[in-house]
């Protein structure tokens, strides 16, 4: 079970990678932290017997992680843009 981890996380990290081509920022961030959550959810899961479960722990976290941290960027994003209108309106 263990040997066939490595395979099985560097399959899903490669499919991964290719299924955010066509995206939008957010939906990315989203599945990147799903994916990263799920690996190291699998990896931490895989010692205590359970690399599944682990995996499924991980990767909603990881996609809750991943949703909170595009809504800040572009919180912070919008609010520098309303800076920039403000500055501007002022000259």
């Amino acid at each position: 079970m263990i040997r066939k981890l490595p395979l099985a996380l560097g399959a899903a990290a490669l499919l991964g990678l290719t299924a955010c081509a066509d995206l939008d920022s957010g939906t990315q961030r989203t599945m990147t932290g799903g994916l990263a959550g799920a690996g190291a959810g699998a990896l931490i899961g895989s010692f205590s017997g359970n690399a599944g479960l682990g995996a499924a722990i991980g990767a909603g976290l990881g996609a809750g992680g991943g949703f909170v941290y595009d809504r800040h960027v572009r919180a912070r994003d919008r609010a520098f843009e309303e800076g920039v209108q403000a500055g501007r309106a002022q000259r």
